[in-house]
């Protein structure tokens, strides 16, 4: 793999036009037939594992290109990629973790929106109410306190992952359906997280009760655990109109990037902050950064934040420098990022890293069209 350092065709382009690069890239690097969609890594190697909720993310990146662009193309692959998770899972929208269905779920319901007044529409918000019923039917209990679990298996087990978007389901379902019972449900899972998780200047820990007992992991300082209360926040404004629930989102949008980034982009994440693997990248580590991105722009839609403004662009700037390749000498040039922006890729990148800086690019195109 050839790694382009200097100008390559597309350097000069408008971020849009990155924006799209990078989503061609998912395509291009890991596509593959059905049913299998995208290969898991690039190069192609172990395909065993069924990521459902790194495939609810490309959902989500897809109906961003949509979004920006209103071709319908990123429309059709978004059906596409939801379609796919369903026939792959059983023909069923469950498993056995609940973020997992969350993430799903916040896919499915943009779905929807972007549908809008079709029998289409209807057919998605009522999985989208499935999945929610399911989630806190099972997931739902008061260990620790009135929460959500992250998975059957742990019951007692109760993290950030897990109550991060269901508040944010909640309060846009709450939005959608007028219904009582999802802010109800959002309000008390807030609570929770505030009491549990969030410190006095918004740095938001991972979860508790992993191992048993009540020890928080304080090791585990996650950029997407940030990401998810920054749009927790964000929603819980949009739905009753209190501006001290953006005081709360911009705290933590600065605190996370005083604790997390240095030299104007986030460090590579892992147990050891530090840590870095040389030969691979990916993993579900490799999506963390993009919930940030995606949940950083909520606020911005909001609150003009120039700090937080300033970082998507230094950090996107150095995504962009590093991460353009050719796979081929002579062939097209793509975006193949590793976990560290600041480096090129390693010889192996799973998917969900390339996700991670597709949201980040279409924050950068929402800034500058």
């Amino acid at each position: 793999m050839t790694t382009t350092q200097s100008p390559a065709p597309g350097a000069t382009a408008a971020w849009p036009d990155r924006a799209d690069l990078a989503q061609r890239s998912l395509d291009a690097l890991y596509g593959a037939p059905e049913p299998q969609l995208l290969h898991n890594t690039h190069p192609a190697g172990d395909d065993e594992l069924f990521n459902y909720w790194w495939l609810a993310h490309v959902i989500d990146c897809r109906l961003d290109a949509y979004a920006r662009t209103g071709e319908e193309s990123w429309l059709d692959s978004a059906r596409r990629v939801a379609d796919n998770i369903r026939r792959r899972n059983g023909d069923s929208l469950f498993n056995d973790y609940f973020d997992d269905m969350l993430w799903y779920a916040l896919a499915l319901l943009r779905l929807a929106e972007a549908t809008a007044e079709t029998d289409e529409s209807d057919a998605v918000t009522a999985d989208v109410l499935a999945l929610w019923d399911h989630v806190v039917t099972y997931g739902w209990n008061d260990t620790h306190g009135a929460s959500l679990s992250w998975r059957r298996q742990q019951p007692d087990y109760k993290n950030t992952p897990a109550n991060g978007p269901l508040i944010i389901l909640g309060a846009r379902l709450h939005r959608r359906t007028g219904e009582p019972r999802f802010l109800e449900r959002a309000r008390t899972a807030t609570a929770w997280l505030e009491a549990n998780l969030v410190g006095p200047d918004c740095f938001v820990e991972d979860g508790l009760g992993r191992e048993g007992g009540t020890e928080i992991d304080t090791q585990w300082r996650f950029t997407y655990n940030q990401g998810l209360y920054i749009g927790a926040c964000v929603e819980l404004f949009r739905t009753t109109g209190e501006a001290a629930w953006l005081d709360k989102a911009e705290r933590c949008a600065l605190t996370s990037i005083r604790e997390l980034a240095t030299g104007g982009v986030f460090r590579h994440e892992g147990e050891v902050v530090d840590d870095h693997v040389p030969d691979a990248a990916g993993g579900d580590v490799g999506l963390f950064k993009g919930v940030w991105y995606r949940y950083a722009a909520q606020l911005l839609d909001e609150r003009p934040v120039a700090a937080v403004a300033d970082f998507v662009r230094s950090s996107t700037d150095i995504l962009w420098e590093h991460a353009r390749t050719r796979p081929e000498p002579g062939g097209e040039v793509v975006l193949r990022p590793g976990d560290d922006w600041t480096r090129p890729a390693p010889a192996q990148v799973g998917y969900s890293t390339l996700l991670s800086a597709i949201m980040a690019l279409e924050v950068r195109a929402r800034m500058e069209p």
